[in-house]
């Protein structure tokens, strides 16, 4: 049993929340329209190995219940964002490892006809501030492909640091791709992560920082 979980998460017009079944038809939407936008970040299924049969990809109410599943047992928070009230994309922190560890893995993907407006970079300040210092965990990463320039500055304007490149870390797209790996501890942001992200929105904008 997972006492941190279900929560819900938010800040202004972006809101954190638990996946749910009854969310199959919205989010089915957006993802149809964002086929083109998305699908070169998106993960694939490697082919199957001699003598194996090939996966298949979930169904909508599979997914749902794995997650909700990896929820309550603490090793994953598969949120929702929705923003003004209307659900606009998905971030996932999985791989939760407690121990010597205490770390987690961030994952999002969000509606292009919202990109730019802040609600991604809102999202993970605020779930990074839930996993240190609600749930006490030390390490976050977020993995991105090298050619995916909208994730990339998500993570860069929030102060995730890149550490370098894992080749071929996961299959994307039809293919084993390299990624990129940023990380943050809770030690960098003493005083959140959110906080940071709001000075940072209220300050002149620097070229480099803009979306």
């Amino acid at each position: 049993m997972n006492a941190h979980w279900p929560v819900e998460l938010a800040d202004g017009d972006v809101m954190l929340r638990p996946i749910r079944q009854r969310d199959h038809r919205a989010w089915m939407e957006v993802n149809r329209r964002n086929r083109e936008w998305l699908r070169p970040w998106e993960a694939t299924l490697p082919p199957p190995t001699p003598g194996h049969l090939p996966a298949r990809r979930p169904t909508f109410r599979q997914m749902v219940r794995h997650l909700r599943g990896e929820a309550g047992a603490g090793r994953m928070l598969p949120f929702v964002v929705e923003y003004r009230g209307r659900l606009v994309g998905q971030l996932t922190v999985s791989g939760i490892t407690w121990g010597s560890m205490c770390a987690g893995h961030i994952g999002y993907w969000i509606d292009r006809a919202v990109a730019g407006r802040g609600v991604m970079p809102t999202g993970v300040a605020l779930v990074t501030d839930h996993c240190f210092f609600t749930l006490g965990l030390h390490r976050l990463e977020i993995c991105v492909r090298p050619e995916n320039l909208p994730s990339r500055r998500v993570a860069e304007k929030l102060g995730y640091r890149e550490e370098g490149v894992r080749p071929r870390y996961l299959h994307i797209d039809g293919a084993w791709r390299d990624h990129l790996v940023y990380a943050l501890t809770a030690e960098e942001v003493p005083n959140g992560l959110l906080t940071r992200w709001h000075a940072l929105r209220s300050s002149p904008p620097s070229p480099s920082l803009t979306e």
